[in-house]
């Protein structure tokens, strides 16, 4: 039998996306070498478009100069998926997780992710739900309190975005919820490589208050308890 789980959620607060990344990156070799335990990064982003390993070119619709002359930087990284973008008012969730020996299973993973989102949103009035066609997290904007799952899902919105890399089931990279996320900003791409469905997020769906990606953060570590089963420990403001 698998031992409990337990973690360590690290809220970092505002970080740029390359630093994110290169603390990942350490986190993953320290986890995989038995160093830390479990660890939960909880943060959000400085304006970044970034492209996952199956990122076409012609979905960042603007040439790196031009972003970063609207301060928006722009980074390939080696996490499944296309082309998003992460900025201020967006809760990032990066979870540093063995899944072995319980949970060795890519789809689970991904579907407890949408999970946590799905029960943030829940906490804020909204029902958001998985679709086996596009992964994340979606609503239905005819019905935005009420999940009608992925068949009766007529007017869909990704309120929530995955990209995950794993290896040796030690997980890397993860969710983006859009709390007070600037939409307009997703004009800057094709989001996900997704032509045919809008972005949404909490205040676009009338939350209000729209609650602090802080406050979200601290949340979620309530949800990835409930979701993996698992015991947090107390929030700490600096990774291992």
């Amino acid at each position: 039998m698998a031992e409990p789980r337990s973690f360590v959620p690290v809220w970092l607060g505002r970080v740029g996306y390359r630093d994110a990344h290169a603390l990942q990156q350490r986190l993953v070799e320290r986890r995989t070498a038995r160093e830390i335990p479990d660890t939960l990064l909880l943060l959000e982003h400085d304006p970044v478009v970034t492209m996952g390993r199956s990122a076409k070119g012609e979905h960042v619709l603007f040439s790196a100069e031009v972003l970063r002359a609207r301060g928006v930087d722009l980074v390939e990284t080696e996490r499944g998926g296309d082309v998003t973008y992460h900025g201020p008012g967006q809760l990032v969730a990066y979870p540093i997780f063995d899944l072995a020996p319980d949970r060795p299973d890519v789809r689970r993973y991904v579907r407890d992710l949408v999970r946590v989102m799905s029960l943030l949103c829940a906490d804020h009035g909204l029902g958001v739900g998985p679709r086996d066609d596009l992964i994340g997290a979606w609503v239905d904007l005819d019905s935005p309190h009420q999940w009608p799952g992925q068949e009766h899902n007529r007017a869909p919105a990704k309120v929530g975005a995955i990209g995950v890399k794993i290896s040796r089931w030690i997980t890397m990279h993860g969710f983006a919820l859009n709390a007070s996320t600037a939409l307009e900003d997703f004009g800057l791409i094709v989001p996900c490589g997704i032509t045919q469905h809008p972005v949404a997020s909490l205040a676009s769906l009338g939350v209000t208050p729209v609650p602090a990606v802080e406050a979200l953060a601290r949340r979620a570590v309530e949800h990835f308890e409930t979701v993996f089963g698992a015991t947090a420990g107390a929030m700490t403001y600096k990774a291992p």
